[in-house]
């Protein structure tokens, strides 16, 4: 797939799955700003994309404000001339049940995902609609952020706001021809390592070179970083024109959409409901059938 021409911005680019993106980009012909707080590996990966015979710049900050935000836009124009591409990657984790979390910790995952997705995208939302040729904005979400997780409220809220940011999106900058989705990526990182039942099936492929065992790869949809990036290129390319306010998930051999919010029992009661008809109706109503929630816990089969 030819990105020739495109220019594109990926933050939290440094390492992991924004390392990916930015190597997947680049290889698809993009010119591309890396963007991380580590100077020392964003350098790293931009060094690895020249090497190939790429394009890179490098902009070290953490996002969140818009001064980085408009920086990273700024960085585009300057190096490349134009900006077509925005992936927001970057994230941190702060986990703490509920009755533990301090306010320190949800603030500093809200204003990273959340805050940093907001602000990238309406900088670059600015410059696209200033060019009006269109662009790409790709929104970094999360399984935790469509069904909930153990332990990450502040994560879980920031992934699940994302995605409501990318269906609003879509709606706003639809005549600008810029399409906005969400990834919902599963891959073999340094979070999903220290899961018990993923760590050590990923220490022994790191440790031999093995591929992934096949229940991993399709049932779970879980595979390499570099299995993911496939979707960032085709949501950043001309094929993807028709494609807006989707949430798209990815991992493995595994490639989904995720279906959004909706009304799944209706009943109706002449005149409205009172606290007790809706207790009479609840169990033979709408409430037959709850929804589930939390991400499901992998089944490992039997040896």
């Amino acid at each position: 797939m030819d990105l020739s021409g495109k220019v594109a911005v990926v933050t939290g680019a440094g390492r992991g799955l924004g390392r990916a993106y930015a190597e997947a980009l680049a290889a698809a012909g993009a010119a591309v700003v890396v963007n991380d707080v580590n100077a020392e590996a964003a350098g790293e990966v931009a060094d690895a994309i020249t090497a190939r015979g790429g394009r890179a710049a490098v902009a070290v900050g953490p996002v969140g404000g818009s001064e980085m935000a408009d920086r990273l836009v700024a960085t585009a124009v300057t190096e490349f001339g134009r900006l077509d591409v925005m992936v927001t990657n970057a994230g941190i984790l702060r986990d703490r049940v509920l009755w533990k979390m301090s306010d320190q910790d949800f603030d500093a995952v809200i204003d990273v995902h959340l805050r940093g997705t907001f602000t990238c995208a309406r900088a670059a939302a600015v410059r696209m609609r200033e060019q009006g040729t269109g662009g790409r904005l790709i929104l970094i979400s999360s399984p935790a952020g469509q069904r909930g997780n153990f332990g990450q409220t502040n994560y879980a809220a920031a992934k699940a706001g994302i995605v409501a940011m990318a269906r609003t999106w879509a709606m706003e900058l639809a005549r600008a021809n810029i399409t906005v989705n969400a990834v919902v990526p599963v891959a073999a990182t340094e979070m999903t390592k220290t899961i018990p039942v993923f760590a050590p099936i990923l220490e022994e492929a790191e440790r031999t070179g093995r591929p992934f065992p096949e229940w991993l790869r399709k049932d779970e949809g879980l595979g390499t970083v570099e299995d993911v990036a496939g979707l960032v290129v085709f949501l950043a390319s001309d094929a993807s024109a028709g494609v807006t306010g989707q949430a798209v998930g990815i991992g493995g051999d595994r490639l989904a959409l995720w279906s959004h919010p909706s009304e799944k029992a209706v009943a109706y009661a002449d005149g409205g409901w009172t606290p007790d008809a809706i207790a009479a109706s609840w169990e033979a109503g709408v409430g037959a059938e709850p929804e589930t929630y939390g991400i499901p816990a992998p089944k490992v089969p039997e040896a």
